[in-house]
């Protein structure tokens, strides 16, 4: 299938976890620690800045903006312009906290690294899925994940789908009554040449993933059957479906994962895509 893509924007440091909210694009340019928004009437603007990189994005009941701050390893709560700790993420992330989804209720799942990816010789583990309720109770959601990542709930409301990016699968998990993610099971198997990093999910059951090893993004049905492919030409890092009838496909890719290069260059790039399928679930 053939696709136009659209470019947005070719100036970020590096985007990360893209979300449609109340109208408009937010995403974490990470290395340039801030969070930006885009519509198509304001154009780009930037909505918070932080002393350090973020990631993770998402909103509870009450408006107030989460975003994850990578290095600390904690949730902060954006509200009226000032950032407050939401919760602290250490017990659990035993490295970088990373990408995140945040259910209706205010409940938020948070993953993480895992081990230090730039140590050589990697001395790589697993890592869990941190659980933070909407009043910033921290508990462990789920273990035994290699560098969870990019994360999708279901529309059922009760299965969430993880990007393993450390075993280049993607893992379905029950949202038990409790909030824990209970009942693992292969979801799908990537290609050996691709890498799940940010994911989403359209009307159909696909899971659209963004890869930036093999510079696409990937749409592949339940058992790993890949039914469509969007090639990039920088790598792909992570997607999510938005627009008013949420038919557009938001793709953010850059040139380096390196944060001082990523900082340097702000060449990472954002491109819309309007597809036949609709987005569904969250994000």
């Amino acid at each position: 299938m053939t696709h136009t893509l659209t470019l947005l924007a070719d100036d970020l440091a590096f985007g990360e976890a893209p979300r449609w909210h109340n109208g408009a694009l937010y995403l974490s340019d990470m290395h340039a620690n801030r969070v930006l928004r885009y519509s198509e009437s304001t154009g780009w603007e930037v909505v918070a800045e932080h002393d350090g990189p973020v990631s993770g994005l998402g909103w509870l009941p009450d408006g107030d903006m989460l975003v994850v701050s990578m290095h600390d390893r904690r949730i902060l709560r954006h509200r009226n312009g000032v950032f407050d700790v939401h919760a602290d993420l250490s017990g659990i992330a035993t490295w970088h906290a990373n990408d995140m989804i945040v259910a209706p209720d205010g409940t938020a799942y948070v993953g993480n690294f895992g081990f230090d990816i730039d140590t050589h010789p990697i001395s790589p583990c697993t890592a869990s899925i941190a659980r933070v309720t909407a009043d910033g109770t921290v508990s462990t959601a789920a273990a035994g994940l290699w560098f969870p990542n990019g994360m999708v709930i279901q529309p059922d409301g009760v299965t969430m789908i993880v990007a393993e990016s450390g075993t280049r699968v993607l893992t379905e998990l029950t949202i038990a009554a409790d909030g824990a993610l209970v009942e693992p099971r292969l979801w799908a198997r990537l290609p050996d040449d691709a890498l799940p990093d940010g994911i989403c999910l359209d009307a159909a059951g696909c899971v659209w993933a963004a890869s930036p090893t093999s510079r696409e993004v990937l749409c592949l049905r339940r058992g790993g059957e890949v039914v469509d492919r969007i090639a990039t030409e920088q790598e792909a890092i992570a997607c999510v479906f938005g627009g008013e009838d949420r038919r557009t496909l938001f793709i953010l890719t850059a040139d380096s994962r390196t944060p001082a290069i990523a900082r340097d260059v702000r060449t990472a790039r954002v491109y819309a895509v309007r597809m036949d399928v609709a987005g569904a679930g969250l994000p």
